[in-house]
């Protein structure tokens, strides 16, 4: 078990799914952990009450990721509940799976908002209270590497963008004593792509192990890569993805 005691982390998009295992298992690794909602708010106060049912603190701060003002209001509230701000992990994403020439405008900006904007707009105003030992991680996808499921070219190249973002601003905060590292899912079993959607059997199909991930799966990486032990490791694509490009 990763030693997270007198440290402080923000998940966006900590409410449900691969965010909300994240947010418990840093909370269990010993963690103080805020996470950030749209909508929901009943959904997050599961979360923080799973959390402090386990001995854990916590937080749900209201924020929509593609508000800049709140996004950066909620980094804010963070360090002034909790004192400092030492793990960001950048979950908050969406996708809207469909043939590229059926996408509207608004849904792609939706996603581009999302998914690039929202994480440039969190990253910006964590590393401002970050010092030594702070964590960025972000929650990319495998397909931000290879695309094998149809429906999905807007959204690859949005985590396309989160891959090169991770390792160019590897490369500015390294000094710092700051790593930044991006974590890539495969086909994981979420409220947003369960196992038994109708985009299940082709994501399924092109995995290794032929079944989808669990959540715990990715907060396990997470987790580690928000660890001590990984101190070393900075500008790394790690995909949790069963498989999928292999």
């Amino acid at each position: 078990m990763s030693n997270l005691s007198n440290q402080v982390a923000l998940v966006t998009g900590g409410s449900r799914g691969i965010g909300a295992a994240i947010a418990k298992r840093l909370a269990a690794d010993g963690a103080r952990v805020a996470i950030t909602y749209t909508k929901g708010a009943d959904a997050a106060a599961v979360v923080v009450k799973a959390i402090e049912g386990a001995g854990g603190k916590a937080l749900a701060i209201q924020a929509d990721g593609t508000d800049a003002a709140a996004v950066q209001a909620a980094v804010e509230q963070t360090v002034a509940t909790f004192g400092r701000l030492d793990i960001l992990v950048n979950n908050a994403g969406t996708a809207i799976p469909k043939p590229f020439e059926e996408a509207t405008l608004e849904e792609m900006d939706r996603v581009l908002d999302l998914n690039v904007r929202g994480m440039f707009v969190a990253t910006q105003a964590a590393l401002k209270q970050m010092k030594s030992g702070g964590r960025i991680i972000m929650i990319g996808s495998c397909v931000g590497e290879r695309v094998l499921t149809p429906g999905l070219a807007a959204y690859s190249a949005t985590k396309g963008a989160v891959k090169m973002f991770t390792q160019g601003l590897a490369r500015e905060v390294g000094e710092r004593g700051i790593t930044v590292n991006n974590v890539q899912p495969g086909p994981i079993d979420t409220d947003l792509n369960p196992a038994s959607g109708d985009w299940a059997t082709p994501q399924t199909a092109v995995t290794a192990l032929k079944r989808y991930g669990k959540v715990e799966e990715v907060a396990a990486l997470v987790a580690f890569v928000a660890s001590p032990e990984s101190s070393y490791i900075t500008g790394a694509n790690l995909t949790v993805d069963g498989g999928t490009n292999a």
